[in-house]
């Protein structure tokens, strides 16, 4: 799966936390979770277990705490996909 097809897959697990509708409609893989899109830690878990139902993987907490922006976040779902 490549990065355009993960963000496509991504955008509608995040839009229900995010807090900035702008930074959001401008998505790149830069964007950061908290600072952009101002989406709160207890929000962040909340995306990442539906990341893991999106895709069928697992990602462990050393992983879940580098998930920070969009760019990490596809390596990391990449990465697992290639695990499985």
């Amino acid at each position: 799966m490549n990065k355009e097809e993960i963000i496509e897959k991504l955008k509608p697990i995040v839009a229900p936390f995010v807090k900035n509708e702008v930074a959001f409609a401008n998505l790149t893989d830069k964007t950061d979770f908290i600072t952009d899109l101002n989406i709160n830690s207890a929000n962040l878990v909340d995306i990442v277990l539906d990341i893991e139902e999106a895709f069928e993987i697992e990602i462990d907490n050393e992983s879940m705490e580098k998930m920070l922006n969009i760019e990490n976040t596809i390596a990391i779902i990449q990465t697992k996909l290639e695990e499985k």
